[in-house]
């Protein structure tokens, strides 16, 4: 098992599982870039990509008609793996970036000051220079698209930059993010048809308050130390009543997700999807112990399976259409 990293030795980050494949895989040279890129902890490249799949999904299977071909109502592989390989790339340039903004902050709060910056394991220019080599990697991703959408995608790169001081000047810093994180429900649609329509703006909507909800949950394993610090956050804006707030914000989402999805016309298994993901979204709120930091992490980190199973819903849904008349 590694030590838990600090000026005194390289190891793990505190919030990372030991023996990670990236402990076990790489030299220890490259674990400072591999924690700066949250490789050792990828639940966060994953809520990133799941907006992207959803709309990716969602357009193909829009506007569906009987004798579409089964090809034509799933999404494309392609671009499935662009939009991977994208959010890897992107939430690791985006996490570098914060954990440059945040290197005195971080110092300060027990979960994160075993990151590479402030455990003194990298130095600033080189944090530096691996933030720019990962955006190159994003920037190659995002030229495999369209005009329309390389500016669309080029354009999140403003929200990108001011968030991580935005735990400084306001108690909705997970706004912000939900700005950021759920930019690929636009980047999905405008990859398939060039433009933004309805349905990708409630998408959009509808995951922002998602991300808003699971990221409140995330925040309250550090309520205590970002009150000493002065840090802001939803968790500490919502104190004792996060549990009715989540519910209006997951609640929110779905609404507005299922009205995507009938603004976009999809098949009917997309919503069984839905159905699946509130019972999720649900079990959530009534198992949440606020005061339980362990608990905490492992719902936040269960949001990946509600990605699965609106996304799965969504091919399915494709799929039922051109395979309905052969059963």
């Amino acid at each position: 098992m590694e030590p838990i990293q600090s000026k005194a030795g390289q190891g793990r980050v505190a919030d990372a599982p030991s023996r990670h494949w990236v402990y076990r895989a790489l030299p220890r040279r490259l674990w400072p870039y591999a924690q700066l890129a949250r490789w050792d902890r990828p639940i966060g490249w994953v809520l990133l990509l799941w907006p992207c799949w959803w709309s990716l999904a969602m357009a193909a299977s829009a506007y569906a008609r009987p004798g579409d071909s089964l090809v034509s109502l799933l999404p494309s592989p392609w671009f499935l793996a662009l939009f991977l390989l994208g959010a890897v790339a992107m939430r690791g340039a985006g996490c570098t970036y914060n954990d440059l903004v945040d290197e005195n902050i971080d110092a300060q709060v027990e979960r994160t000051r075993s990151r590479p910056l402030p455990s003194g394991q990298v130095t600033r220019r080189q944090a530096w220079s691996f933030l720019v080599l990962q955006a190159l990697v994003g920037l190659v991703v995002l030229l495999q698209f369209n005009s329309f959408a390389v500016v669309l995608g080029i354009s999140s790169l403003a929200i990108v930059a001011i968030y991580p001081f935005m735990k400084r000047i306001t108690n909705w810093p997970q706004f912000v993010l939900g700005l950021a994180f759920s930019w690929g429900a636009l980047m999905g649609w405008a990859a398939e048809f060039g433009d933004i329509d309805a349905p990708a703006l409630l998408l959009y909507f509808g995951s922002i308050m998602w991300v808003i909800g699971y990221d409140t949950i995330y925040a309250h394993q550090d309520k205590e130390d970002d009150a000493l610090v002065g840090v802001k956050s939803t968790a500490r804006y919502f104190g004792e009543n996060t549990k009715s707030w989540l519910a209006g914000l997951y609640g929110g989402a779905l609404i507005l997700f299922a009205t995507a999805f009938a603004m976009a016309q999809v098949p009917m298994p997309a919503l069984a999807g839905l159905v699946a993901a509130g019972a999720h979204m649900a079990r959530q709120i009534v198992s949440l112990d606020i005061d339980d930091p362990d608990q905490c992490l492992k719902l936040f980190r269960s949001n990946g399976q509600v990605g699965w199973i609106i996304f799965l819903g969504l091919v399915l849904g494709g799929a039922w259409v051109a395979l309905k008349p052969l059963v």
